[in-house]
Formats: structure tokens, C-alpha cells, sequence
């Protein structure tokens, strides 16, 4: 075929002097493209130009065995990019953040800190290369997310051929079902399917199918026998047969991922467990000596360069690791089992993410990212007011100004009390260092509580209400295989179809499944509308009020199988509920096994991680006060001392150090609560749910004003108690 191509150009370009050239990468319909960028996502948009961008510039190609890693992700997530591209891109990343990096983190250092230090040029280095190893993993965790994300609606996709193929033995009708009723990326990948017959890349819908589900062979076997005895369903003699094959089709999916989610949930403790201790726990520990390691180093070096290597730990590296291992353990889920996102299988709930205000009659749409920058806009005016305060005065040429208030002596409790340091040597020396203040400390508190506000308002606004109406869809589901065997039932009694939505209605009075059919029945009723105008239309069908696809699917089966007869119509509809009973169970099966280990995740976010980091700040705040005002009595008490205990009081006094502010070290803490709750809370509903945005927003508004509330108030409590308690103690020692 190939050489009889080859005449055809050479004996076109001899007679009409034409050159006829090979297309070169791959060709795809345009249908296929305009689908592709519709629905993928932006930020693979991004990275796929910015490979292409970067290959032009650097090429860097990966050996063999990398290539072929490459080329199946890339093919699996649908990135238009070559692995060089990949390579280049990551290389890129590193020599930009090298360069921007250190003249940043310099230029920083010099109008920050006394004098300008090399710190943030050999952080950008090691980030740099971190980053460089980690964006050559970007390919293979996309897809992994694919899968991740494919993998969840595949009992579904099995549950929707089967259901058409149980009243019509069609694959390629049964394909275009459920491309249809699935939310992508699968619904992309069957479109996919059918469309390489169209483009002529397979001459048979098998070969194509048999094509696709090679990209599963390593990562759900159970997947493609199923599909496998779809397949030979259609080549069985008997009904009896067909029909056995193809509930034996959805069987084995659902057994086989049971089966792999058990092992999944055992072998999930270990890994839980190490990133517990090394990630959670040991860190948030560690954070309760660093006050003492920085009061008792600042005489070398500024109590502001030892914060901003605190940062870069705790702010930067430590996320980013824990963030990483968190991604590790997602992507060794067992594909074939998660929720589906709702927005993308209807978008028209997409409205309902926005706020919508209600004034004079009239409705107004807010969007959430509007009020959550508001709140975060007034959340940081608020956390770094000390510091705007106190450059304000100083530029009036008033740098002592400062509001304090007398509790056990003179001026125990500042809004500021930023004071000269106690070192003797340059750079410090002379210099202005602070805010120690109480005050200031407690408005570094409101910072982050605006912090965690505002990213959390954001994600609260954004699933509050499409939370509501999945569970209420979820409750219709469960519901529903019951309304379903009725419903068959009536049609197998020889009742039109337009009566037993009415009967079925009656039966079921006061259940979700009940409000569903007696909508359906009004819309006949009332309206004159036919079965399938009162289910699916627009403005007033019942789906409008209750959006599934489960429900969509399982009423479409009923509009086609009626056609037949009703009493294929009542055996596909008594098939069906026995399917969704059968999916349910193995649902709640699933939910018990991971129980364990993500209540114990859950009380980290909640419970642990900020009462832990909470007593931190307590402790760090009369650590830092004792320190300051011991020092101060150790300088006054020396004053009238002899010579030799003067230099042995004034030596423990430079001992000591300056301490390390409260109001950044708390900012530190904070910062890092929200981001360890922010992750830990995407890695639990990822373990549960797979890629269910929907439920990770909700979980995210929830967690992040609980879990950052509970740490703000113990907070809040532990340091203003252990301050009062270590400023009676030391106006003890003062008076004696």
C-alpha cells in the first residue's frame, strides 16, 4: 500500500510538476479539535505551549526508555507535545527560576535586612533544581489525573452500554450513549473512538475500541473484559444468552473494583502514616523549639534573615514536598471507582456556582472571586499593619511612636514595641528591630483569619449550592432503583406509560423519587406534553430540577425500549434499578474500607494540625517575652554590679539575643496551617472520591474556616494567657 502511494505522488509530480507531501504529525477531525478545546483544561492549554515554546529554544531529548514513558502519558492525557519538549520545558523552568530568583531574593535581602545576604541565591539554586525533577513528573501525574479522572466514571460507562445494549444490540449506538451521557475525559475518549472510523483510522468500530482499551491493559484489566464481553455479547445466538453476557459484563467491573480498592485501602496506611509523621507532625513539632534556636542565634546573625529561612522551610519546601508525596499516593489509586463532576456533565449548573443577591425584585449575579480578593485585600492591609504603621511614623520622623498600655509594670502591653537591638557588633547594632508587640501580634492573627476566609468564602460560594442539589440528586438515586422496579412493574401490568408515572407518584408520596414522577405526571397532565417533552424539556422537564445522569440515562432507556413494547420497556426498567442496587452496593462497600485511615486525615485537618500549631504560637509568644524582658533586667541589674559579675550578666545578656518577633513567626505558622489543610483536604477527597471537584470545593470552604478558626482563637487565648502569666512572674523577679 505504502509503495503504491509513493508511484501515485511521483507519477502526480512528473505529469502536473506538483509535490505532493505526507502530512506530518497526526490528523484529527475538526469536530475532534474543536471537542479537544472546548473541553480541556486551561492549564494544559498552557503547558503544552509552553513545551512547544521551550523546544524551539533548548532541545533536550530523553533516552529511550523515558521517551516511551512520555509518549504514553502524553497520549493518555491528549497534550499536543513531544518528550523533548517535556525535557525542555522543565530545563527552562529551572535556568528562569535560578535567574529571577536570585536577583529577587537579593534585591529583597538588601532593603530588608541590615545587610544583603546570599540566602535567597542558594534557595533559588536548590529550588531550581527541585523544580527541574518534579516538572519532568508533570507528563506522567497528568496522566495519572486522567486516568484518575477517567477511571471514575467507568462503572458508569460499563452501567451505560449495557443498559443500551440490553434493548438494542448496537455497539456503536451503545458507544454514542454513553459518550453522551458521560462528563469527560471519557466521554472524550469514546468520542475519540468513533471518530478514528470516521477519519478512516480504523476501517471497524472493534479495532478502534480494541485500540483504546490497550492504554488500560496496565491499569484496569477489569475495564477491558468488560467491554471484551460486550463485545461477544453481540455474537451470541440466544437472547437468554446475550442478555447473561452482558450483566456478566458489569459484574466483573464491579467485583474487580472492589477487589482492588481492598487492596488499595490496606497498603494506604503505610504511606498515610509516613506522611503523617514526616510531613504533619515532626515539622509542626520542630516549630516549638525554633524560638528558642533563634533568640540564642541572633547575636550572629538578624532575626529577619533566621524568619526568612524559617519561611522558605516551612512556606515553600515543605509544602511542595508534602504536596508531592500526597500526589504520589493519589496516583497509585486503583482506577474505576469516583464521582463525577457535575459541572462538566451538565454545564448548565455551572450558574450555580455563582452568588446570586436578590434586591428590589431583581436578581444579581456575584461572582465569588470578587468578594474573596475583597476579603483578602483587607485581611492583608490588616496583618501587615504594625509594619505600614510604624513606616508611616517613621517617615514623619517619629520611629518610637508606639500605643501601650500598663498590666503588671510600665508598658508591658505595645501595639508595636519595636526597640534597638542588643547586639554589639555590626550590622545590627543600633538598628531598629520589631514588632514585639502583643498588639501587633494579635493583628497578625486577623491576617491569616482573612487569609483562610477568603480562600475559603471562595470555594464555600462556589459549591454550596451544587453540593445541595447532588445530595439531593444522590438521595433521588437511591431512591430511585425502587421507583424504577414500580415503574416496571406497571408497564409489565399493561398501563400506558403516561398513567404509571402518575400511580408510581401516588405510591411513593413524600420521597424524592415521589416529587420526580409527579412531575412528570403534572407535565403530561396539566401541560399536554408527551413522556419525553415532560422528562427532558428545557424550561419545565423534570430533569430540570433534578440533574443525573444516572436519571437521564435510565429515562432515555425507557423512552427507546416503549418503541418496542411495554414489555421490553418493563424488563429494561426492572434491569436497570437491579444495576444501580448492584452499584450502590458496592459504593457504600467502598466507603467502609477507606473509612479508617481518612477519619484519621480528617482529624489531622481539623483537630491536630491547628491546635498543635496554636499551642506553638502560646508557647512561642512567652518565650519571646521572657527573653526580652530577662535581657532588659540582666542589662539593668548589671548596671550596679562589680566589674566581674557585670561581664559574666552582660555575656549571658548577648547570649540571649534579640528574639524572634512574634508577628512573624505566627505569620509563618499560619501560613503554614492553611496550606497543610488546603492539601491534605485535596488528598482525602481524592482518596474518597477521585476527582471530584464539586466535593473538594465544598470540603476546602469547610476545612479552611474550621480548621483556621480553631488555630486563630486557641491561638488568640494561649498568648494573651501565657504573656499575662509571664509578665506577673518576671514584675516578681523585677521588685525583688
Amino acid at each position: 500500500m505504502r509503495s503504491l502511494l509513493e508511484r501515485y505522488k511521483q507519477r502526480l509530480n512528473e505529469e502536473f510538476q506538483i509535490a505532493v507531501e505526507t502530512p506530518k504529525g497526526k490528523l484529527f477531525s475538526e469536530e475532534y479539535l474543536a471537542f479537544k478545546r472546548e473541553y480541556m483544561p486551561k492549564h494544559l492549554s498552557f503547558y503544552e505551549k509552553a513545551c512547544q515554546f521551550s523546544e524551539k529554544f533548548v532541545k533536550v531529548a530523553p533516552n529511550q526508555k523515558k521517551q516511551a514513558i512520555y509518549e504514553e502519558s502524553l497520549k493518555v492525557a491528549h497534550i499536543e507535545t513531544t518528550p523533548s519538549g517535556v525535557l525542555s520545558f522543565a530545563l527552562v523552568a529551572m535556568l528562569i527560576t535560578w535567574l529571577i530568583g536570585s536577583i529577587v531574593g537579593y534585591f529583597i535581602t538588601l532593603f530588608v535586612l541590615p545587610e544583603p545576604n546570599l540566602f535567597p541565591v542558594f534557595f533559588s539554586l536548590i529550588f531550581g533544581v527541585i523544580m527541574f525533577f518534579l516538572l519532568m513528573k508533570v507528563p506522567e501525574f497528568i496522566a495519572n489525573g486522567w486516568r484518575l479522572k477517567a477511571s471514575n466514571q467507568m462503572v458508569l460507562s460499563v452501567f451505560y452500554v449495557v443498559t443500551f445494549m440490553r434493548h438494542t444490540s448496537n455497539l456503536e449506538g451503545a458507544i454514542r450513549f454513553a459518550a453522551d451521557h458521560l462528563a469527560p475525559p471519557l466521554s472524550l475518549d469514546f468520542k475519540r473512538v468513533l471518530w478514528n472510523i470516521e477519519t478512516n483510522t480504523f476501517s471497524t468500530l472493534k479495532e478502534s475500541l480494541d485500540d483504546y482499551l490497550e492504554i488500560w491493559r496496565k491499569y484496569n484489566t477489569e475495564f477491558i473484559e468488560a467491554m471484551h464481553l460486550v463485545e461477544g455479547s453481540l455474537y451470541e445466538g440466544t437472547e437468554t444468552r446475550r442478555l447473561a453476557m452482558l450483566e456478566k459484563s458489569l459484574e466483573v467491573i464491579l467485583d474487580g473494583t472492589y477487589e482492588k480498592m481492598l487492596h488499595f485501602a490496606q497498603a494506604l496506611r503505610s504511606p498515610f502514616t509516613t506522611l503523617n509523621m514526616l510531613g504533619i507532625i515532626l515539622p509542626v513539632l520542630g516549630l516549638v523549639i525554633l524560638p528558642l534556636v533563634v533568640s540564642f542565634l541572633t547575636e550572629k546573625a538578624s532575626p529577619l534573615l533566621l524568619i526568612m529561612i524559617i519561611s522558605s522551610l516551612y512556606n515553600i519546601l515543605l509544602p511542595v514536598c508534602v504536596a508531592f508525596f500526597g500526589r504520589y499516593i493519589l496516583s497509585t489509586r486503583p482506577t474505576g471507582y469516583g464521582q463525577t463532576e457535575m459541572e462538566e456533565s451538565n454545564p448548565e449548573l455551572a450558574k450555580y456556582g455563582n452568588m446570586v443577591l436578590k434586591l428590589s425584585g431583581k436578581e444579581y449575579v456575584i461572582a465569588p472571586l470578587f468578594i474573596a480578593m475583597g476579603i483578602g485585600i483587607l485581611s492583608l492591609l490588616i496583618g501587615a499593619s504594625p509594619i505600614l504603621i510604624h513606616q508611616f511614623m517613621a517617615i514623619h520622623g517619629n520611629p518610637d511612636f508606639d500605643l501601650c498600655t500598663s498590666v503588671a509594670g510600665e508598658r508591658d502591653v505595645c501595639l508595636l514595641d519595636y526597640h534597638v537591638s542588643a547586639s554589639r557588633t555590626p550590622p545590627l547594632q543600633g538598628t531598629l528591630i520589631g514588632p514585639y508587640g502583643m498588639g501587633a501580634a494579635i493583628l497578625s492573627l486577623l491576617g491569616i483569619l482573612g487569609l483562610a476566609f477568603s480562600i475559603g468564602i471562595y470555594y464555600k460560594l462556589r459549591s454550596q449550592r451544587l453540593i445541595t442539589i447532588r445530595e439531593k440528586t444522590k438521595q433521588l438515586e437511591l431512591e430511585f432503583a425502587s421507583a424504577l422496579f414500580q415503574l416496571g412493574n406497571r408497564l409489565g401490568d399493561g398501563l400506558p406509560t403516561e398513567i404509571a408515572f402518575g400511580k408510581v407518584a401516588g405510591s411513593m408520596q413524600g420521597t424524592v423519587s415521589g416529587q420526580f414522577m409527579e412531575l412528570v405526571s403534572q407535565n403530561i397532565t396539566r401541560l399536554g406534553m408527551n413522556v419525553e417533552n415532560a422528562i427532558f424539556d428545557r424550561k419545565v422537564g423534570a430533569l430540570v430540577y433534578f440533574p443525573s445522569n444516572l436519571i437521564s440515562s435510565s429515562m432515555k432507556v425507557l423512552i427507546q425500549s416503549v418503541r418496542k413494547g411495554p414489555l421490553i420497556a418493563a424488563q429494561a426498567l426492572i434491569s436497570v434499578s437491579q444495576y444501580i442496587k448492584e452499584i450502590h452496593k458496592v459504593d457504600e462497600r467502598l466507603k467502609d474500607l477507606l473509612a479508617e485511615t481518612t477519619s484519621s486525615m480528617d482529624s489531622q485537618i481539623k483537630f491536630l494540625v491547628p491546635s498543635i500549631a496554636g499551642i506553638v504560637i502560646g508557647i512561642t509568644a512567652m518565650v519571646t517575652t521572657i527573653l526580652n524582658r530577662l535581657r532588659g533586667l540582666i542589662e539593668g541589674v548589671s548596671k550596679g554590679q562589680e566589674a566581674g559579675t557585670t561581664t559574666a550578666l552582660s555575656n549571658f545578656s548577648d547570649i540571649i539575643g534579640d528574639g524572634a518577633p512574634t508577628f512573624y513567626f505566627q505569620l509563618i505558622v499560619g501560613l503554614y496551617v492553611v496550606q497543610i489543610v488546603y492539601i491534605l483536604t485535596i488528598l482525602v477527597n481524592g482518596v474518597q472520591n477521585g476527582t471530584d471537584k464539586v466535593n473538594e470545593r465544598y470540603q476546602l470552604g469547610k476545612n479552611l474556616l474550621k480548621s483556621t478558626t480553631m488555630y486563630v482563637a486557641l491561638s488568640f487565648v494561649l498568648m494573651v494567657t501565657f504573656n499575662l502569666f509571664a509578665l506577673i512572674l518576671l514584675s516578681g523577679l523585677e521588685r525583688k
